[in-house]
């Protein structure tokens, strides 16, 4: 069905407005999507932005499959730049560029949420010596075989996260496992508000 929406835009090459509940329907068929919650406007933009760049917490949850990594965290300031504790073993210490917003914000000492995309968790070697900074431990409690890929589901203190890996990967449920963040899609989020704070 989506494909022959698309085909139909393309041979129609007029504005059609197509209203769905379904993320993959709206990424797919969409050129500018509206992404509504409960009938207040929340982002307008293209795909790839409402993807790479979500406004808030809904948005930044509701697009993408498995949904983003959402994780309570403590900013700790280090002078010029701050480190995200998100729990008792996990500490992520923010370059400069993300960390002026919220040393900016004010949001030293409080609680903000951080988010991360599965795909920008991995396991491989490659990936953690390229983002040594990041690296953290969980214990995988779910690995779930999609065929191209493999999802790992570990918690974060009390939060159930994912990682989208190399369907090549060892780990199995049990297994202690060394993960790393591509920093540079860390999201950061006002926990009252709900706004983003730096992506």
């Amino acid at each position: 069905m989506r494909v022959e929406i698309s085909k139909l835009h393309q041979r129609l090459q007029t504005t059609i407005i197509y209203v769905t509940h379904d993320q993959t329907e709206a990424m797919t068929l969409g050129t500018r999507i509206v992404v509504l919650k409960d009938g207040i406007i929340q982002q307008v933009d293209t795909p790839q932005n409402l993807y790479n760049t979500p406004n808030n917490i809904f948005v930044a949850g509701f697009i993408g499959s498995p949904q983003m990594n959402l994780v309570d965290a403590e900013v700790v300031g280090n002078g010029s730049s701050v480190t995200l504790k998100l729990s008792d073993t996990v500490s992520i210490a923010l370059p400069a560029d993300k960390s002026k917003p919220i040393i900016d914000g004010g949001y030293v000492g409080k609680t903000v949420v951080a988010g991360i995309r599965p795909e920008d968790i991995k396991d491989d070697e490659e990936f953690i010596t390229k983002h040594s900074a990041t690296t953290f431990e969980a214990t995988v409690k779910v690995y779930e075989l999609l065929g191209a890929e493999v999802n790992l589901h570990y918690d974060i203190a009390d939060t159930t996260c994912t990682a989208k890996v190399n369907p090549r990967t060892t780990a199995r449920p049990g297994d202690v496992v060394k993960f790393a963040m591509d920093i540079s899609r860390l999201h950061v989020f006002d926990k009252e508000t709900e706004q983003i704070i730096t992506h």
